[in-house]
């Protein structure tokens, strides 16, 4: 009610106002100071009268917005040679003349007839001018006058945008600008305070002020977050008149945004965090994680994350998941949960990004206790070394022991072990070992020179669960037992011409031993005792595991003895020692003066050598010989006259049905059992051809197949067609047999000859009679049968 009352008082005073001032204009317009003119002698003694300008003005001025029941008078014109008798009219021309202003053409006075709008147009040039109302003579000159349309408060602020969005940090200083906003006045800012403008602020306090000049928006309240409230809705007034009653105003909405700083550091929800993992995982596995939470938002939130003390900084390790803010922590070695079961970890929480600005709040980090339980996991049996070696002699004989391998159940329970060869890494099967306490033996010989080293596998799984097993490679080295005897190394025959030298080698010899040398690390080279006293050749013992032979005699004659042959004993010094003899050859040749050869006995260089170049040849030219033969005649055999096309067997069926009854047509349904040609094996499923051997059984559709029971052939037959040609089971031909068309009753009538044999024929054959001579023996025929009824 209070506020209604004041309202009415201010448009009171509003049109007072208006009123005022429109009388002070009426009043000012009225008032017009006129000019006399001076008066000129003429001819005739007639006084002439120079015309001056009978009138002067200022400007006109009217108020705007008037809405009166009558016209608003502008103003009146007068000119002093009007003498008031009305031969005087006035002419107003220019802006809005006779439209929007219009004259008293007899008393000068102006008048308004619209209501003007000082926003549209501020003022109206026009031409006022006196002439003589009879013949329309100029009595002065034009003279032009402005009507100014004078401004009321009539329009209120406007801003320029009706929502403002605007910005600022959280805990800003009071006093800190965030935006200005600006409004404008359409009223006329040099007449009065109309365009006045004061700035205020209805929605917003305490948080917010604004400058009443400029529009300006500060922050009012110190300490302002983010976190507790981060957006504010302010309105802003704008109002004229100085910001006096009576003035307009207009508002607008500013949205202002807190901004994040990092005023926050990072908390843990809780102080300590328990995880667990298994013994069985390997490194990288997650064994959980923690999380730190920071209010703020961006950088400022962004958290890292280390582990700075505890018992499990050998173990684990933590890493930062930048997406979700969480530390992972993961395993860095193996765990052990038979050795320790459980690990303690100190972690810290600590922002990237730290404002110097906030850094009294306190330390922008925190630390949290991790536990790290390990769980125990079924794990296979652990070998005691990670590869054995192992040693056995050769020639042992099967059961000798070899070496043992140990393995235990590393979990709690101690589950007992079995043990196993790879056989896969020993295919000609070795060695065997004890399930229960892993004791390797031989199976067999071992020759140390066939094979120095075994490498095999062995295999430790529980007894309780053989999915858990662990291998071990096992090296077994044969030891070396002095078996072999040494043998020669080089060719085992030499060439000598007739006339050696004495005092010369003949030959140097060289041997090898298949065992170690621990088995006798020197060859000795002796002659048997028989050979000591021969004249022919000697032997020499070199002493580094070579004998060198020389001649006896100064001459020989391959012509009496092209061929010795030498026995030399070879011996190692080995435990026991192994010895052999081995048979040395020497052939003699005849040789120059320069000791080249000449001539040698070729039966000495073949006599063990197998068969001659010509037997080799006469071998190969027979089997070729064979094999042309066999060529020519499986040619030929191909070549025999075959038949084009080769029958696997002559497949030649009849389906044959006797009967000795006649149908007697469509009408007769008791002559014939229609049912046997409806295949009654058949109705309640499709049973394929006997005949041949389908590779597929084949369904007809059951939609197609006709009523047991039904004597419709017609349908029955089509069935049965449309059956057969589907059938990809057998070849397309049928076996269905139509009796049903014929008899009495049928149109084609009897097709049978077992009634005419036994009954009188009533047909007439004399037309047989004019089908001409081709058909003369069978119409005398039929014809003498007629003729034999009638002598009868």
């Amino acid at each position: 009610m209070k506020e209604d009352i004041c309202l009415h008082a201010a448009l009171i005073c509003f049109g007072m106002l208006c009123y005022s001032l429109a009388m002070v204009t009426e009043k000012r317009n009225h008032s017009r100071p006129l000019l006399h003119g001076h008066h000129e002698k003429g001819k005739e003694g007639q006084v002439l009268h120079r015309s001056k300008r009978g009138w002067v003005w200022n400007q006109f001025f009217v108020i705007e917005e008037y809405t009166g029941p009558d016209p608003v008078l502008v103003g009146r014109l007068h000119s002093d040679v009007d003498s008031g008798d009305g031969n005087i009219k006035y002419i107003l021309s220019g802006e809005g003349a006779g439209i929007i202003f219009v004259i008293d053409d007899k008393s000068g006075n102006i008048h308004a007839t619209k209501t003007l709008d000082r926003e549209e147009r501020a003022q109206y040039t026009l031409t006022a001018q006196a002439v003589d109302r009879n013949t329309n003579r100029p009595l002065e000159p034009p003279s032009e006058f402005i009507v100014k349309v004078q401004d009321i408060n009539d329009n209120p602020p406007e801003f320029l945008h009706e929502n403002y969005h605007a910005n600022v940090p959280e805990r800003s200083n009071v006093g800190t600008s965030v935006i200005q906003v600006t409004a404008s006045d359409a009223d006329d800012p040099t007449y009065g305070n109309s365009a006045k403008l004061v700035y205020s602020i209805l929605e917003g306090q305490p948080y917010f002020s604004v400058e009443a000049q400029t529009g300006i928006i500060r922050t009012a309240l110190p300490n302002m977050d983010r976190e507790a409230k981060e957006e504010y809705h302010v309105v802003i007034q704008a109002k004229d008149m100085g910001g006096h009653m009576g003035g307009l105003s207009g508002t607008t909405k500013v949205t202002i945004t807190l901004t994040d700083v990092n005023d926050n550091p990072p908390k843990f929800p809780q102080s300590v965090y328990q995880m667990s993992i298994s013994e069985a995982s390997i490194p990288g596995e997650e064994a959980g994680r923690v999380k730190a939470k920071d209010p703020d938002i961006g950088e400022n939130g962004l958290v890292t994350y280390n582990i700075i003390d505890g018992d499990g900084v050998e173990m684990f390790e933590i890493t930062t998941d930048y997406e979700t803010q969480e530390g992972v922590v993961k395993l860095k070695k193996h765990v052990d949960y038979e050795t320790k079961r459980i690990y303690s970890l100190k972690v810290e929480a600590a922002n990237i990004h730290i404002d110097p600005k906030f850094i009294s709040n306190g330390p922008f980090k925190d630390t949290v206790t991790v536990k790290i339980n390990v769980e125990d996991a079924d794990e296979p049996p652990i070998f005691f070394a990670p590869s054995y070696i192992l040693e056995v002699e050769e020639n042992a004989g099967p059961g000798a022991s070899v070496g043992r391998v140990h393995a235990k159940d590393p979990d709690a329970k101690n589950s007992p072990v079995r043990y196993t060869i790879d056989r896969h890494t020993d295919l000609d099967r070795y060695f065997s070992i004890s399930p229960e306490d892993g004791s390797i033996t031989t199976t067999k010989n071992l020759d140390r020179e066939e094979k120095a080293w075994h490498n095999i596998s062995v295999i430790a799984s529980e007894v309780h669960n053989r999915h858990q097993e662990a291998k071990v490679p096992v090296s077994i080295k044969v030891l070396d037992v002095n078996d072999n005897a040494p043998e020669f190394a080089t060719p085992n025959e030499t060439v000598i011409c007739e006339k050696p030298q004495l005092h010369e080698p003949l030959f140097t010899i060289s041997a090898k031993d298949k065992d170690s040398t621990a088995n006798g690390p020197r060859l000795i080279f002796s002659l048997p005792p028989e050979m000591i006293y021969k004249p022919n050749f000697t032997l020499r013992d070199n002493r580094d595991n070579t004998a060198s032979i020389y001649a006896k005699r100064t001459s020989f004659n391959h012509q009496i003895q092209e061929m010795y042959r030498l026995p030399i004993v070879i011996s190692d010094g080995g435990s026991p020692p192994q010895s052999s003899t081995n048979m040395f050859t020497i052939r003699v040749c005849g040789c120059d003066g320069n000791g080249v050869l000449i001539s040698c006995n070729p039966e000495a260089y073949t006599l063990n050598a197998g068969l001659s170049t010509g037997a080799l040849i006469a071998i190969l030219a027979c089997i070729v010989i064979l094999l042309v033969i066999v060529v020519l005649f499986v040619t030929l055999k191909r070549q025999k006259k075959e038949p084009l096309i080769v029958f696997e067997e002559e497949d030649v069926r009849e389906n044959i049905i006797t009967y000795d009854d006649e149908g007697g047509g469509e009408e007769d349904t008791e002559a014939f059992d229609i049912a046997t040609l409806q295949n009654p094996d058949g109705i309640n499923g499709f049973i394929p051809r006997k005949d041949i051997k389908p590779e597929y059984q084949y369904m007809p559709r059951p939609e197609l197949r006709p009523a047991p029971n039904s004597v419709d052939v017609d349908d029955f037959i089509n069935t049965r067609i449309q059956e057969a040609d589907n059938d990809p089971t057998a070849p397309p031909y049928d076996s269905i047999q139509i009796y049903g068309y014929e008899g009495r009753g049928s149109v084609a009538g009897s097709l049978s000859s077992l009634e005419s044999a036994t009954t009188d024929s009533d047909l007439d054959y004399d037309y047989l009679q004019n089908w001409g001579p081709r058909f003369k023996k069978l119409a005398d025929l039929y014809g003498s049968k007629d003729t034999f009824e009638d002598d009868s």
